[in-house]
């Protein structure tokens, strides 16, 4: 049979147990590696354990990475950046592996090297087999054969402690308690004994698959079940699933689809529990498969709304005598073919030939740090990372370097990297997970000749994917060109002094902005907000921040005597400064020697000739008087967006329908925090720049909408940011999101920085938050409801607003907790743009309100599938638990 069309859940059926029986034994068994880390190297027995899933090596204490807390294999010159850092001979690059994977919250790297080439192509095989396994399981629900199959598998051989392929009593009641279990022992000896079918008084595998099968019996899917078919004589058939469908869930599908569906779940209750489930394509002339949507298309007229085109329907099947069991329908609930988010089928399916300022575009700040913004390290790191996640928008801030320019955050104790090592792996990364245009947002802080070195960096590395044209008689651009245009470019952004100086400019115009990520004048707010982030640093960067408040202070000082340039204390020294309008309107002399007169500075003309589409510009303000070209965009910080929004949301949304506008972090969020970009987004501005290495709110947020449209970094505005029509804008509705929540699904525990289950911490006692997060409207502060105007906690200076629910706790229970709760969520919507609004659940430890949640899950309100569903938890960076659900039930009244 030819490989494309087996089924998907048959293929990684395949892959699993292939990969199981061609892990090598002697990397079952351990082989010797060399460690290598900061100026040592030290040799450890490696093992590959593929039952428990995981990498495990002795040092002092015995360590373990969870294969699917990994992020990212990189085996021999594709991890050379890590071998350079280390200063070590190329003899070990054909031998090299870097592991990089989250543990307690941290992103950590093993770097290995292997005696032999041998060691190493066994490693490189046998590790990415079972790393694409555990990853494909990881993008939402489905394959629940092969789910329950690994964790059958999984908890087995952890159970089995003599190694003797029996499980004991005392061993399975230990099962018990490590999955949070609350059950007495009375009652696991009760269903011992009915999964010990030969009266053996041990449990071999077949025994321990039927007691793990009576311990994971679902309750509330059994009374859903027999609520649905009780009018019907207790028979689940089409037409009861047909009005669940409709009803309940929402579906748009057509009947002979619904009837496609219920006739595969239905054929799979009666057949053997192996039929492939799930999302298979239809093989030509074969059996049915699943039909491949939940949703139908939309009509050409209607608003965006998240919807997965489906693949060619096969025949449709006659229904006449066919019943659902309970395990059929319970299949299907746990399946994507009932998934939560309307886009599991992760395909492109937004129109991508409009103007790109008719899209939100995912965007990073200061892409180079993965630590704070004071002493965090510049490395590669933060762009590959970035880019593996779809980012499509990363910053570079440059300077003068010994040997060549340098990118680093300026005056600050952060370490430097390399132009060409950045580009590299820019261009090695770029279309990895994408196929659309990357923009490279620059700050150019360094002289012309080391300008012209970058310029020279950036044609050899990305030669013909690099935007550029000649800055002599370079024709008019009426409108932005499309993704789909610009697929596989890059772009890049940096201001144009030649824009920018010739500017007509009027003597009473101020400055809106700085435009600078690195630096901004400060004011007394800020300076607060300084010393309420400050507090939760490390002892270690106290002295760091104390000096960089001093030097803010010095330079408003400076500021407020001197109008005409920008004090090397404020721009870091930049050999670029970039004139304000306020300073281009006066000529008054330099107040002091350190000051620059900024008609003196220089820019490279073959900087100039690579910005095309993307040319920076100064906000000289938003109204009629005020021209901008399509390709001229400017930047804002949050705290300039936030003036703009209160003086003009409208105008704003105006100009961000025909031009691009780049909002970052203000430069005062030294721990790295991210304000909440769905504020931004409403007002139709398409580069919302995050600190990605944090995991935050405002990150969790970010990554839910670039989930959408195929996760290609790319998503279309709603109808009311791009349409003229007044009358969407103004639409302002009243609603009421109302969750059931039912129950959860094997919670998980906590791990420590070694790997290590923390198996001594108190029984769970879990409830579930659920939050909506609203951004403010356009024309919609007067209608804004006492309910639900709550300000955030975590949104700084961007004023969204939030509603938060909870329900009672369960004791003692994070295996199967049900809590059976209603909650009512009231929020306004304006133009119909749910896709802006984001809901949060998060499962929580009663007592433990300010700790991280056990699990999240975040979605956009206009990609939740309405109905019963089963939400995929996900820890709090966001990797999805394979064994880890939340049963909820979902309606907007």
């Amino acid at each position: 049979m030819n490989s494309d069309v087996i089924p998907f859940a048959q293929r990684i059926a395949q892959k699993s147990s292939m990969a199981d029986e061609t892990v090598p034994l002697l990397l079952r068994e351990g082989v010797h590696m060399t460690k290598i880390s900061l100026g040592k190297q030290k040799s450890y027995i490696f093992k590959l354990d593929p039952d428990q899933g995981q990498i495990i090596w002795q040092s002092k204490k015995l360590r373990i990475i969870p294969i699917e807390n990994i992020k990212e294999l990189r085996f021999s010159s594709d991890a050379r950046y890590y071998r350079q850092q280390f200063q070590l001979a190329q003899d070990y690059e054909d031998r090299w592996i870097t592991i990089i994977y989250v543990l307690n919250g941290a992103y950590k790297t093993l770097h290995l090297v292997s005696s032999t080439k041998d060691v190493f192509r066994m490693w490189d095989i046998t590790l990415r087999k079972l790393y694409a396994i555990r990853q494909e399981l990881m993008t939402g629900l489905g394959n629940e054969e092969i789910r329950h199959a690994i964790w059958e598998k999984q908890y087995w051989t952890a159970s089995d402690e003599s190694s003797d392929q029996k499980l004991r009593f005392d061993e399975v009641e230990k099962l018990c308690r490590r999955l949070n279990v609350n059950t007495s022992s009375e009652e696991l000896k009760r269903l011992f004994k009915q999964a010990d079918t030969k009266c053996q008084s041990f449990l071999d595998f077949s025994d321990f698959q039927r007691f793990v099968k009576l311990l994971k019996a679902r309750p509330d899917i059994t009374l859903l079940y027999k609520k649905l078919c009780c009018s019907n004589d207790g028979r689940f058939d089409f037409s009861v699933f047909e009005h669940f469908m409709r009803d309940t869930q929402k579906s748009t599908l057509s009947r002979p689809e619904l009837l496609e569906l219920f006739a595969y779940y239905a054929k799979k209750s009666d057949n053997s529990s192996d039929a492939s489930p799930l999302h298979s394509p239809p093989l030509p002339n074969g059996p049915a498969s699943p039909p491949a949507k939940l949703f139908s298309p939309p009509l050409a007229t209607s608003p965006p709304s998240d919807t997965v085109f489906s693949q060619p329907l096969a025949a449709p099947i006659d229904s006449p005598g066919l019943v659902m069991s309970l395990d059929g329908f319970t299949s299907f609930l746990l399946s994507s073919d009932n998934s939560a988010f309307i886009e599991q089928q992760g395909k492109v399916w937004h129109d991508m030939t409009r103007p790109l300022s008719e899209y939100l575009i995912s965007s990073s700040h200061n892409t180079y740090l993965i630590g704070n913004q004071l002493v965090g390290s510049s490395t590669i790191e933060g762009y590959i990372r970035a880019l593996l996640h779809s980012c499509r928008s990363v910053e570079i801030d440059v300077y003068d370097g010994d040997s060549g320019p340098m990118i680093f955050h300026g005056k600050t104790f952060t370490s430097k990297v390399p132009v060409r090592e950045v580009c590299e792996a820019i261009a090695k990364y770029a279309f990895v997970t994408s196929p659309y245009p990357i923009i490279i947002s620059a700050e150019i802080h360094c002289s012309v000749p080391q300008q012209e070195m970058m310029v020279e960096v950036m044609r050899d590395v990305f030669q013909d994917a690099l935007v550029s044209a000649p800055v002599e008689e370079r024709p008019s651009i009426e409108v932005l060109p499309s993704p789909e245009q610009l697929k596989g470019k890059v772009l890049l952004k940096a201001k144009n002094l030649y824009v920018s100086e010739n500017e007509s400019i009027r003597a009473k115009e101020v400055s809106i902005d700085m435009d600078s990520s690195s630096t901004e004048t400060s004011t007394d707010s800020d300076v607060q907000d300084t010393r309420d982030e400050r507090t939760k640093l490390k002892v270690f960067e106290m002295d760091a921040i104390n000096e960089v408040k001093d030097e803010l202070k010095r330079a408003r000082s400076l500021f407020s005597r001197v109008r005409n340039g920008h004090s090397r204390h404020m721009s870091g020294v930049a050999a670029l400064a970039v004139p304000t309008v306020a300073s281009l309107a006066t000529s008054e002399p330099p107040a002091r020697p350190e000051f620059r007169d900024v008609s003196k500075v220089k820019m490279s003309i073959a900087v100039a000739s690579l910005l095309v589409y993307t040319v920076g510009v100064k906000c000289r303000g938003i109204n009629k008087k005020e021209h901008y070209a399509p390709e001229h965009m400017f930047s804002l910080s949050e705290k300039t967006a936030n003036k703009v929004m209160k003086q003009g949301m409208v105008d704003l949304i105006k100009h961000n329908r025909t031009h691009l506008v780049r909002i970052y972090p203000k430069g005062l969020r030294v721990n790295s925090s991210n304000y909440l970009p769905h504020r931004y987004w409403a007002a139709g501005a398409q580069l919302v720049a995050i600190n990605w290495q944090t995991f935050d709110l405002g990150y969790m947020i970010n990554r839910a909408m670039f989930q959408r449209n195929g996760r290609a970094g790319y998503v279309l505005k709603p109808l009311a940011l791009r349409t003229h029509d007044k009358e969407l804008l103004s639409r302002h509705t009243q609603h009421s999101l109302e969750i059931v929540v039912i129950s959860a699904q094997q919670l998980p525990r906590p791990k420590d920085s070694l790997g290590h289950e923390i198996l001594d911490k108190s029984m769970v006692d879990p409830y579930v938050e659920v939050s909506i997060h609203v951004p403010d409207w356009p024309h919609a502060s007067q209608h804004q409801s006492s309910s639900a105007s709550t300000p955030s906690p975590s949104s700084t200076g961007s004023t969204g607003r939030l509603l938060s629910r909870r329900t009672n706790s369960v004791k003692n229970n994070g295996f199967n907790p049900v809590w059976q709760e209603a909650l009512s969520l009231p929020f306004d919507c304006v133009g119909d743009m749910l896709d802006l609004i984001f809901v949060r659940f998060a499962v929580r430890r009663d007592g433990e309100n300010d700790e991280e949640p056990i699990a999240v899950y975040c979605v956009s309100l206009g990609s939740l599938a309405m109905g019963y569903r089963h939400l995929p938890l996900h820890d709090t960076q966001l990797s999805q638990y394979l064994f880890s659900t939340l049963f909820v039930m979902c309606a907007i009244n």
